[in-house]
This record gives structure tokens, C-alpha cells and sequence, in this order.
């Protein structure tokens, strides 16, 4: 015998509370999705190098404001995990 799923009706006292939103927040599959397809998507357009060029700062006012903001970022930051540079590299080595 087969047991379906089906989603949880309110009960009549709880007809005026809100439904959980099971679409959003941690573990939102479908909008993970959508971002990585797009992605995908903007990588194999070719544009990539385009939308680089056009994100460089335009003078060394803007490239001090990047650099401050991405140092704050820092800042803040736990670090980033070991696992995401398998070879052995760091952030910093890139710079």
C-alpha cells in the first residue's frame, strides 16, 4: 500500500496564522538552481571578460574604494575553507 504526501491542511485554529514558507531560506534547492543554471549560462555567453573589463574601477579614487571595501570584507571574515583550494593555494597567493 502506497502512502502519498500531501501538504499539511491548517487546522481550524490555526486558519489565521501564516504557513511556513518551505521554499525559502537554507536548503532553497530551486533558487540554488536557478542561480547556478544562470551562471552556467552567463559563463557559456562568452561575456565574461566583457562584464570584467566593465567592473575595473575608472580611476585610482574607485580602485582605493575596492580595495578598502574588499580589505573590510576581510575583516569580517572566518577565513575562507582549506577544502575550496584543493592545491594548496591561498587567497592571498593569488594577489
Amino acid at each position: 500500500m502506497k502512502t502519498e504526501k500531501h501538504k499539511q491542511q491548517p487546522k481550524p485554529q490555526d486558519a489565521g496564522k501564516p504557513q511556513r514558507d518551505t521554499e525559502h531560506g537554507e536548503g532553497n534547492y530551486k533558487a540554488s538552481r536557478e542561480y547556478n543554471d544562470a551562471t552556467r549560462d552567463f559563463v557559456k555567453s562568452g561575456q565574461v571578460e566583457q562584464a570584467a573589463e566593465k567592473a575595473k574601477p575608472r580611476n585610482q579614487q574607485e580602485q582605493e574604494e575596492m580595495r578598502k571595501a574588499e580589505e573590510a570584507g576581510r575583516d569580517r571574515s572566518k577565513g575562507e575553507d582549506p577544502k575550496l583550494h584543493k592545491g594548496g593555494r591561498k587567497s592571498s597567493d593569488i594577489h
